[in-house]
């Protein structure tokens, strides 16, 4: 929920939250805010405090997926239909881990495709779909965001050649291009857009806010952009001018 993210965003500009003052600026009640940060707690995000909750999270960490699947989820599903409008049947697609991705998973579930998914939670959505060849790479699973990473995942797509790669990211502007916190995750994503004839970022305009700590590739290497209405209007210019074609998932 968007109160979840807006307390975590709140943590990383302050040592420390109160109950009080989150309160008083979310319009809601102190019980409210306390499950929240208990909610928060048990996801290893916050330590609880007396009258209040601490980061736990460093500096280049994203917050949890179960915190992330419920940012902006309208317009993640809006886009997961949208990249599924692109893939022509037939296509060998290989698609990345993270929320956005989840939903092109599900968007896909009828069609006839081959898709290598880059998380357990695309794999399980996938195992089930009547017409899609599923093919799962090697590696390691990395906990809580059970993405699948590693230098056998590495090599399983560095062997294999895809029509489309569909991306994900945790930061992305025209300045610094498509960026993400997991250095493996980032080998991972190089691997799967050097492996493709066709890059698609899959990414909600809250992206379009920060940079994470390492860079996946150029605006320049990616081809489509899906994303929502409230991109921003200097973003969606200046990529459209780097090549890109922006579009906004009805």
């Amino acid at each position: 929920m968007e109160r979840l993210r807006a307390i975590m965003d709140a943590l990383t500009t302050a040592d420390s939250v109160s109950v009080a003052d989150l309160a008083a600026q979310h319009g809601v009640s102190e019980m409210t805010i306390r499950r929240d940060l208990d909610e928060l707690a048990q996801q290893g995000v916050v330590r609880r405090i007396r009258g209040g909750a601490q980061s736990l999270l460093l500096r280049g960490e994203e917050p949890p997926f179960g915190v992330r699947e419920h940012e902006a989820a309208d317009a993640k599903r809006r886009i997961g239909a949208e990249v599924a409008r692109l893939l022509a049947d037939g296509e060998a697609v290989v698609l990345d881990g993270g929320t956005t991705a989840l939903e092109v998973a599900r968007a896909v579930h009828d069609r006839r495709l081959t898709v290598l998914p880059l998380s357990l939670q695309s794999v399980q959505e996938l195992a089930t779909a009547p017409r899609v060849r599923l093919v799962l790479p090697g590696g390691e699973v990395r906990p809580g965001e059970l993405n699948i990473t590693g230098p056998l995942t590495v090599n399983t797509i560095r062997g294999l050649r895809f029509d489309t790669a569909v991306i994900g990211c945790c930061g992305l502007s025209a300045e610094h291009g498509l960026t993400a916190h997991d250095l493996e995750d980032v080998a991972v994503k190089q691997a799967a857009i050097a492996s493709a004839r066709r890059v698609v970022v899959a990414a909600d305009s809250h992206k379009f806010r920060q940079t994470a700590f390492a860079e996946v590739c150029a605006a320049t290497g990616i081809d489509v952009l899906v994303t929502d209405e409230r991109v921003p209007r200097d973003q969606h210019d200046a990529l459209t001018a780097a090549g890109v074609t922006v579009r906004i998932a009805p």
